[in-house]
């Protein structure tokens, strides 16, 4: 089958601010709730930014009655104790406990209404981004992986859940603890926060210059982080073959390569990115250095007082935290709009038409189905299908065969609607098959494929995937006509068996006629069996064609076989190449003509006569 070409993963968002605007109007519900988080988050900053400033002033008081206690010493008087007003120095510690509580209570608020606001966001995208996959056409999966999809769904939602509950309220109160902390320092003395602005420069070109530079390494470590799962998961799944062909060394010497890799780009990542904390704290401490040398001097000479000089050095403290968190912010909210432009770009594609048609019923067509004139290819202008035309009267049993690329699993794709004809009609009973819902049509139709799907569960509850309103004795039965009861009740479990992953503890045979069972429990009018039998041993292959052989007992079928000899007695065999049908009849009539079937048939009956 052609597909379209797989799209890789996205590290940085193609249009961040429409992507911004996109995702702050998806959110558009919740602003209430977000507002209150951001004032929640501001009533937080501004009781930190001004209990330092209230405290001080307890240290002026202390400060104040200590220099009065001295004079009175210096004149000759008995002091018995200093003259510090305690009542006043409580009575301001009660107002820093207040204010350090409100802190708390606000923070806390915040954190709450944002956890539930982001996770209810969250969720509500995961509904709908699994409400848009339903909808989407297969040929939306055949060109996307599976993990590219698993990780928008899982890890690029909870970069946005991150982002929405620490990320977006630490972006907040960062910008207003920068321009609070600046005030504060300014009502304290215009001097001190010249000295303390003058390492800002600094500050902002040590943050310019590790920020970029951290997060490039970083970004190759998660990209050779993902190379070194991607080889183990490999290893792991083909230990078999690894081990078959005694490749072990070789797997060893390559998973030694990208773990040295991995290696060299997290020591980078983590080796620069350690340096801005000590380079932060260095410029901070200069700062530090400089402001109680100055606001010393600016004491002794009565311009500043004691308490103010200690909030100020606090707020020097606390000056450059929001110019570090801002810088941190950057990545993560690149990281994040990158996370939302991806599963907006789910969001985006275009879905399969869900609205009925309006074809003519065609009422003189008595036939199971009829292929008339089809045309379709996946790619435009490639054309794959064209002018096709099969009718299949009831109970019929129509193989299609033809060598790889002939448009045989295609011709099956069309039937169930998993793509659309681009010209022509196929018909069920006269009638457009685009005229009934997706879901109407399948109803009438069950497939074994060559893959046979399983998940994780019970034999019992695999088989009833079929028909879930199934009783237990039905879904037995189911199993019986399969020919898979008596391997499933020699199992140690019987029926209750739990599949593992991929359903690796039963045979592929095995897995094959739980498949089949669980067609039967549906009880199709049509069934389709894709190359149902191509990976199993002859044995188990008989074991399967006897039970589908069953299961085609009046029903309408289609068979996609690559073993001619599993398909002599089909009542038509339609035989493909390059997108036409290129003979029809039963395989006597069809071997009787000498031509491109017989060849086909020839050539693996030789192969196989030869390899036996």
């Amino acid at each position: 089958m052609r597909t379209p070409p797989v799209r890789g993963p996205v590290t940085k968002p193609h249009d961040f601010w429409h992507t911004t605007r996109r995702l702050i109007s998806y959110t558009r519900r919740w602003i209430p709730g977000i507002v209150l988080a951001i004032l929640m988050a501001i009533g937080g900053v501004i009781m930190d930014i001004v209990s330092p400033k209230v405290l001080g002033s307890a240290t002026t008081v202390v400060f104040d009655g200590v220099i009065a206690g001295m004079r009175k010493v210096n004149a000759g008087m008995t002091v018995r104790s200093f003259p510090i007003d305690f009542k006043k120095i409580v009575s301001i510690l009660m107002i820093v406990v207040v204010l350090y509580v409100l802190s708390g209570i606000f923070q806390l608020v915040q954190q709450v209404v944002m956890t539930r606001i982001s996770q209810s966001i969250v969720y509500q995208m995961r509904k709908d981004l699994k409400a848009k996959i339903t909808r989407l056409p297969v040929s939306f999966y055949d060109g996307h992986s599976k993990g590219d999809i698993l990780s928008r769904a899982v890890n690029d939602m909870d970069n946005i859940n991150t982002m929405l509950q620490s990320s977006l309220t630490q972006l907040i109160t960062s910008f207003f603890m920068f321009f609070g902390v600046l005030f504060m320092m300014l009502t304290i003395s215009w001097k001190l926060t010249l000295v303390a602005l003058l390492t800002l420069p600094l500050s902002i070109l040590v943050v310019s210059f590790f920020a970029p530079k951290s997060q490039t390494f970083f970004r190759a470590q998660q990209h050779e982080l993902g190379v070194l799962n991607g080889q183990v998961e490999e290893s792991y799944n083909g230990h078999n073959v690894i081990k078959t062909f005694n490749r072990e060394e070789d797997a060893i010497k390559e998973f030694k390569e990208k773990n040295g890799r991995y290696f060299q780009a997290s020591w980078k990542a983590q080796f620069v990115s350690s340096f801005m904390f000590p380079m932060m704290n260095l410029i901070k401490n200069l700062d530090y250095v400089f402001v109680a040398v100055i606001g010393g001097i600016q004491v002794t000479q009565g311009a500043v007082t004691l308490g103010n000089v200690q909030a100020f050095l606090q707020y020097t403290n606390m000056f450059s935290q929001p110019i570090t968190r801002l810088a941190n912010l950057t990545n993560t909210i690149q990281s994040t709009i990158a996370s939302a432009e991806r599963i907006f770009e789910i969001f985006d594609e275009p879905e399969m038409d869900f609205e009925p048609g309006h074809f003519p019923i065609v009422k003189s067509d008595k036939n199971e189905v009829t292929f008339d004139k089809v045309d379709f290819s996946y790619v435009p202008d490639q054309s794959l299908i064209q002018n096709f035309n099969l009718n299949v009267v009831p109970g019929q049993k129509i193989a299609v065969v033809g060598p790889t690329g002939a448009g045989k699993s295609t011709i099956i794709n069309l039937l169930e609607r998993f793509y659309e004809v681009n010209d022509g009609s196929i018909r069920m009973k006269g009638e457009d098959i685009r005229n009934k819902p997706r879901s109407e049509i399948r109803k009438r139709m069950a497939m074994v494929l060559q893959e046979s799907w399983l998940f994780n569960g019970t034999i019992f509850d695999n088989i009833k995937y079929g028909r879930f309103s199934a009783t237990k004795d039905e879904v037995i039965e189911a199993a019986k006509a399969a020919h898979a009861d008596l391997f499933i009740r020699e199992l140690p479990d019987g029926y209750d068996t739990i599949l593992n992953e991929d359903a690796t503890n039963i045979s592929q045979g095995q897995r094959q006629l739980l498949t089949i069972a669980r067609v039967f429990l549906a009880d199709p009018e049509i069934i389709i069996l894709d190359e149902a039998t191509s990976s199993v041993d002859t044995r188990t292959e008989k074991l399967i064609q006897a039970a589908m052989d069953k299961l085609a007992e009046q029903r309408t079928s289609f068979v996609v076989a690559h073993r001619l000899s599993t398909i002599k007695n089909a009542d038509k065999i339609v035989v493909m190449n390059q997108g036409q049908i290129v003979e029809t009849g039963n395989h006597e009539q069809l071997m009787a003509k000498n031509g491109f079937y017989a060849n086909l048939y020839n050539a693996q009956f030789i192969g196989n006569t030869l390899l036996s």
